[in-house]
């Protein structure tokens, strides 16, 4: 049995991101998942000062153990711009602040959603290259658009080649950990 930790890399209340890393998790059974909203944790914007100043969060050092005791993570990232949320990459660089090597080795499903069509593909192919560079292994790689269109609350994935898409990936991935 796995140990997995699940989170969007989204620091909103109503995060979609965090609803589609629910509904994955909810995919997954036999293991063991920890589903974190992140929105629960604020970082201020990374600063040197700031780090001689007041050190690291708690909350921040207990993110990096709960990553390093996942066999594997689930991670939703959300879309500004089209690049990642600040927040996403403020995690990031305090993470990597904290321990360079937060994520290495860790075995990954990425995802991102969002309301458009593109389904955040630019935050997530930014996420893929910064993760892999600190190190993580993606295994699986998902991208849900037209979040509004294709998700229910209740159904989750109802689009059927979507929904076909996001069952591969969970499988590929939890055949890996």
């Amino acid at each position: 049995m796995a140990t997995i930790l699940a989170f969007a890399g989204s620091n909103s209340s109503t995060s979609i991101n965090f609803q589609l890393v629910r509904f994955t998790t909810a995919q997954i059974a036999g293991h063991t998942t920890q589903v974190l909203n992140l929105a629960n944790l604020p970082f201020p914007i990374y600063s040197e000062d700031h780090e001689k100043e007041h050190g690291f969060l708690n909350s921040l050092v207990e993110l990096k153990k709960d990553i390093l005791n996942a066999d594997g993570i689930v991670i939703s990232v959300n879309e500004h711009n089209g690049g990642l949320s600040a927040y996403f990459k403020i995690l990031i660089d305090w993470l990597s602040r904290l321990d360079r090597d937060f994520i290495r080795d860790k075995k990954v499903l990425l995802m991102s959603t969002s309301p458009g069509k593109r389904g955040a593909i630019g935050a997530h192919e930014a996420a893929n290259k910064m993760l892999s560079r600190f190190g993580a292994e993606i295994l699986g790689s998902f991208s849900l658009p037209s979040f509004y269109d294709n998700f229910d609350v209740e159904k989750g994935i109802i689009d059927v080649e979507l929904s076909k898409q996001h069952q591969g990936e969970i499988a590929t991935f939890i055949s890996k950990i």
